[in-house]
């Protein structure tokens, strides 16, 4: 696994779900044989804790709202675990590639996270909850598999989380656009509904 790619690819999956990243690259590591992550990821503390983490996110990343108010929390732990595996992935870089690679990471993962949010927020406006659970889980499905393809493949992964992360600021922009034209549209009814019209003329 080359360090550069990798780590852009685990800081758009850490944006997305942190603690799945962590989760898939220790084991990964191993019981897959990936010599490339690094040890520290693989111990049974990293394991356990990622895990639970995990769980518990994968139960609340699917309720509206609690979704939303679990991606304000993860605002700064999210970008911190990017910056943090690209750290680890680093290794021996010398210190203006590690600089490199962390800022990758972190940035990426923030940005990653940003359009999660937002776009969580942008569902969360309909209140039917099938599309947030539809979105969540192909959220885990999609980190799951980039991770994992880049434990292999790490120029395939990159490309694909590139992508990804393009249609989602894509999709963020035309979201909220879509939301505002509905509140301009609603507002300019309640407004009709509370002064009607009074152009008909009394004969």
């Amino acid at each position: 696994m080359e360090a550069l790619p990798l780590a852009f690819t685990t800081g758009w999956a850490s944006g997305i779900n942190a603690y799945a990243c962590v989760l898939i690259l220790g084991l990964l590591g191993r019981f897959a044989g990936v010599d490339e992550v690094p040890h520290s990821l693989t111990g049974n503390g990293v394991l356990i804790a990622a895990g639970a983490l995990f769980a518990f996110e994968f139960v609340a990343d699917k309720i509206p709202y609690i979704d939303s108010a679990w991606d304000a929390i993860s605002t700064v732990i999210r970008p911190t675990v990017g910056a943090v595996l690209a750290a680890l992935l680093a290794g021996q870089a010398d210190s203006l590639q590690q600089a490199v690679i962390v800022a990758t990471g972190g940035v990426t993962a923030l940005v990653s996270h940003l359009v999660k949010s937002s776009l969580r927020l942008a569902i969360n406006t309909s209140p039917e909850p099938v599309t947030n659970i539809a979105a969540s889980s192909g959220e885990d499905v999609a980190v799951a598999g980039v991770v994992t393809l880049a434990a292999f493949h790490p120029t395939a992964a990159l490309i694909i989380a590139g992508v990804l992360l393009v249609i989602g600021l894509i999709s963020v922009y035309f979201a909220f656009r879509a939301i505002r034209r509905g509140l301009a549209r609603f507002r300019a009814w309640r407004e009709k509904r509370s002064n009607p019209a009074t152009g008909s003329s009394a004969v």
